[in-house]
């Protein structure tokens, strides 16, 4: 047997999870699971990376106990995050959230100075507000300390991989994410670096997933009573992660990953960076084996989970089944949103958003939890068949069906409702796709899996897939056509 760990690490929690290999089955368990809170400090929002990190090494000695003799360990989370490192190797400063409100209004300056026509020819990646162009434009701006004691850029990722090795390398499928790199030479971007004020030398050495990046440094290994543990840099986008997870048959498949965020794309050999797809807003994100990620982002179940904590401020305790269940009872196509409106990204009290985006475009307004619930799947749902509409026009592909992997695969209404909405079936699962194309990458780097596809096809044997078949047709195309009308999006 082959027992490797893949920390997976997302924006709400984080988890630690032993896989090995049994006769070319995968079997995975779970060791440990912890929150990954946002902390607010005055206006600022950062992320508690030292609390991220000691849970890392409580994940470590989890297998330490369990008597799991490690072959490597791989670590994946969210994106366009970072830390900066000073002179003497020290980290400055704890890093920021992605929503912090420093970053408004930044990219449109940014886009106003270089050309948004400039950034997208140079990258290929969606205009995000909150892509790492935009950060470290901000903090430049702003003249935050760190960035002039600055000696070096690491995503997160690559920071507590550094933090565990003593070796500081990025890797591409996170790089590309934060548009500064360049698909096309393969490099960072450095007359993009330039414009904007950065210093190149910050940026550093980008490493392909499934390449070595070290091995758990002395002082790790004396603290924790461990050896020398390979550590790999895998596909550390967790969206990477999860596309290598997608059991697909097919080489020309659709996929949404599914989580606090939603990503629905395909993979594909070269990136497209027409003038189509910047008008669109697709990106060109990297993925594993040098392959590209064509796809969107759309802001997935961050507004369910922010409906709930504000609902769980407010008295009201519901868990994600009774939230399902109440979705269920309430009318079907009452009233929309477009999720990506800019009115849900920022934390804050989201059922108020729901209502107030209802009543500026004249709908009905929800009153009951239930309703908001509903409101916000079935526009997810229209959502994604429109992003998966304008992947296959890209693309110039025709999708069977879509392939729905991540945690957002255990709200089977969610499931229901997007065959429903696309009239393909979805396939679902596995739930922890990322945490298993982390651990793939690896077992392809140690020679147990011949490529992606031999990967692919042991997923396929050893997970459960469900299939939602759709249903109600006519009446989903009905509700499609007022989803469209009313978001703006015809």
């Amino acid at each position: 047997m082959s027992n490797i760990l893949a920390f997976d690490l997302g924006a709400s929690s984080g988890r630690a999870i032993h896989g090995k290999l049994n006769n070319g089955r995968i079997e995975i368990e779970e060791l440990h699971r912890f929150p990954n809170d946002p902390v607010q400090v005055g206006k600022r929002l950062h992320w508690d990376i030292l609390r991220l990190y000691h849970e890392i090494k409580q994940g470590l000695l989890k297998a330490k106990h369990k008597g799991i003799d490690l072959a490597s360990i791989g670590i994946d989370s969210w994106a366009v995050d970072f830390g900066l490192i000073a002179s003497d190797g020290s980290l400055l400063g704890n890093p920021y959230n992605y929503r912090d409100s420093l970053y408004d209004g930044v990219m449109e300056r940014v886009q106003e100075e270089l050309g948004a026509d400039y950034i997208f020819s140079r990258t290929g990646i969606q205009f995000l507000p909150f892509n790492t162009i935009y950060q470290l434009s901000a903090h430049r701006e702003n003249g935050t300390a760190a960035m002039q004691s600055a000696e070096q850029f690491l995503m997160i990722p690559d920071l507590l991989r550094y933090f565990l090795t003593g070796e500081k390398y990025n890797e591409f499928s996170n790089a590309t994410t934060t548009q500064l790199y360049n698909p096309l030479t393969q490099k960072w971007d450095e007359e993009l670096l330039k414009k904007l004020g950065l210093t190149p030398s910050w940026f550093g050495e980008v490493l392909q997933p499934g390449a070595p990046a070290g091995q758990l440094q002395q002082t790790v290994q004396e603290e924790l009573g461990l050896g020398p543990i390979p550590v790999y840099a895998v596909a550390e986008h967790d969206t990477a992660s999860a596309v290598v997870a997608v059991p697909a048959i097919e080489r020309s498949f659709a996929y949404l990953s599914c989580g606090t965020w939603s990503l629905l794309g395909t993979e594909i050999d070269q990136p497209i960076m027409n003038e189509e797809a910047r008008q669109l807003n697709f990106t060109n994100e990297g993925g594993y084996g040098n392959t590209y990620r064509l796809l969107k982002n759309i802001m997935g179940l961050w507004i369910i989970q922010e409906c709930r904590r504000e609902w769980e401020r407010a008295g009201q305790a519901f868990t994600f089944p009774e939230l399902v269940k109440l979705a269920e009872e309430a009318t079907s196509f009452s009233a929309f949103i477009d999720p990506d409106d800019a009115a849900f990204l920022a934390p804050g009290d989201m059922p108020a958003r729901v209502c107030e985006y209802c009543q500026r475009t004249n709908q009905p307004v929800p009153q009951k939890p239930g309703e908001i619930v509903r409101c916000v799947l079935e526009s997810l749902a229209f959502k994604y068949r429109y992003v998966l509409e304008l992947t296959e026009r890209l693309s110039g592909q025709s999708f069977n069906g879509l392939h729905m992997v991540g945690g957002g695969i255990h709200n089977h209404l969610l499931c229901e409702w997007t065959a429903n909405a696309i009239g393909k079936p979805v396939w679902a699962g596995p739930a922890e796709g990322s945490a298993i194309g982390n651990l793939a990458v690896q077992w392809i780097a140690q020679g147990e899996f011949k490529d992606i596809w031999e990967a692919r096809r042991a997923i396929r044997e050893s997970f459960p897939i469900a299939i939602y078949e759709p249903e109600q047709g006519d009446r989903w195309e009905e509700g499609y056509a007022q989803f469209l009308r009313i978001t703006g999006l015809a």
